[in-house]
């Protein structure tokens, strides 16, 4: 028996379908529309209940979990807490001053002393992370490699940005950094009326990242909004990434001279 932390994105939908009917699981349903309440094997649980989920997971003897989607950092006067709760949200509360990611990298240190292991959120889709290669007809330039490289550059320098996964940069000029806002804001940020096809995303794992969860994830939505922006390509980490809708990805790419690179 696996047990399955959720959080918002699609990709535990993914993860889903792999699953049915293959794989016993439970689901631990931590997102804020109760999203998976139509599964039979779904809890929908607060994230200050951690003696409930402890108790989920045990009675189901799942000795396993793996952690799939965005867990937002939550209002913590409005948690209902139970009694191992009360006793973990100090730490919690201290660990989601460093982003979104610390806060699972807590949830999964918890689970440790209570002997539950947590799996890579790949384990049972390696096939939606994309390999070293370029995937699209057009291929980055002269101007589009400077780009890239300032752009992990960047990222690799960064100190109290710790929840940055994403860098925009246009005509060899950094423009924009995701914060805690996420890659919508960055995007959106990054828009200029005046270039069209010009500029990169560059979406790599945090620094010190925990690689088993919280990868990258790049998807239609992102294509499109990197298109909006008017930039011309995405660059995301070989085999450290979650790419979904894989081909219709590559066909917008295509259709809008855009690139896909995974370095």
């Amino acid at each position: 028996m696996i047990g399955l932390l959720f959080g918002e994105t699609d990709f535990p939908k993914q993860i889903l379908k792999k699953l049915k009917n293959k794989k016993e699981y439970v689901i631990i349903d931590l997102t804020k529309n109760k999203t998976f309440k139509k599964d039979k094997n779904s809890f929908s649980v607060s994230l200050g209940q951690f003696g409930k989920i402890i108790e989920i997971l045990k009675e189901n003897k799942c000795k396993r979990v793996l952690f799939a989607g965005k867990v937002k950092k939550p209002k913590f006067s409005k948690l209902r807490l139970d009694f191992k709760g009360v006793y973990y949200m100090p730490r919690i509360i201290k660990s989601a001053k460093l982003g979104d990611a610390a806060i699972l990298k807590e949830i999964i240190n918890i689970l440790k002393k209570e002997k539950i292991k947590t799996i890579s959120s790949l384990t049972f889709n390696p096939e939606l992370t994309l390999k070293k290669g370029i995937y699209t007809k057009i291929k980055p330039n002269k101007l589009d490699k400077s780009d890239i490289n300032i752009a992990i550059s960047t990222l690799h320098k960064l100190n109290k940005y710790n929840f940055s996964q994403g860098s925009v940069v246009r005509n060899k000029k950094l423009i924009a950094i995701e914060k805690s806002g996420g890659t919508d804001k960055l995007l959106k940020k990054s828009k200029n009326k005046k270039f069209k096809n010009n500029g990169v995303l560059v979406k790599f794992p945090k620094k010190k990242q925990d690689l088993r969860i919280d990868l990258p994830t790049v998807g239609l939505k992102t294509l499109k909004q990197c298109k909006l922006a008017g930039l011309k390509g995405i660059v995301v980490k070989n085999k450290q990434n979650i790419f979904l809708e894989r081909i219709k990805c590559i066909n917008f790419a295509n259709k809008n001279k855009m690139f896909i690179l995974s370095k």
